[in-house]
């Protein structure tokens, strides 16, 4: 009795693991950084939300504007109020997939170089992007790190001449995710 019991355990644990194809992060972090001969400019935003969709490869993250950190409330301020517009375009969300991935590797440890494509909707414009990634899978868990530029006048963010020289045309991003799996509320 004790084995068929320990089978059936068995059993249902290996079909729900397996079954497992959605996780997710609502402390995901996305950091971004500004570099003139004048002035460096540097953010920090802990509070991402992303799901990734394993069987399909799928990754969706979505961004507060407002939730980006630095070290000059000054800054913070011209940066919602002056360039990203932050109350009439509340956040940035990107939709895409894993390009030629094979799901298998999300079951074994490894460090993966990946390329991410889809559309990163932000200020209010969308564009399709191609991204460089690695996902990053150790006992279980999925991590995925991205680092790519954001060229400013693609999402018309607009940055007044007199201030030009302390702020980079093109913004390096960073992204760093560790995902969970995702339980669905009932």
């Amino acid at each position: 009795m004790k084995k068929t019991i320990i089978t059936v355990l068995t059993a249902i644990i290996s079909l729900s693991l397996s079954a497992q194809s959605t996780y997710f992060t609502k402390t995901g972090k996305i950091d971004f950084f500004s570099s003139t001969p004048i002035e460096n400019i540097e953010a920090v935003n802990n509070d991402v939300s992303s799901f990734l969709n394993v069987e399909k490869n799928e990754l969706v993250f979505a961004v507060l504007i407002k939730s980006f950190r630095f070290e000059k409330a000054l800054m913070q301020e011209h940066f919602n109020e002056n360039y990203m517009e932050s109350d009439k375009f509340p956040k940035a969300q990107f939709k895409g997939n894993i390009q030629d991935f094979d799901q298998n590797n999300y079951k074994k440890d490894g460090e993966y170089t990946v390329n991410v494509k889809g559309d990163l909707t932000m200020h209010g414009v969308t564009k399709n992007i191609t991204v460089p990634g690695t996902i990053l899978v150790k006992n279980g868990k999925i991590s995925a790190l991205s680092k790519f530029k954001v060229r400013c006048a693609d999402y018309e963010i607009k940055i007044p001449s007199v201030v030009s020289n302390k702020i980079s045309e093109e913004i390096d991003v960073n992204v760093d995710i560790k995902y969970e799996p995702y339980e669905k509320k009932s």
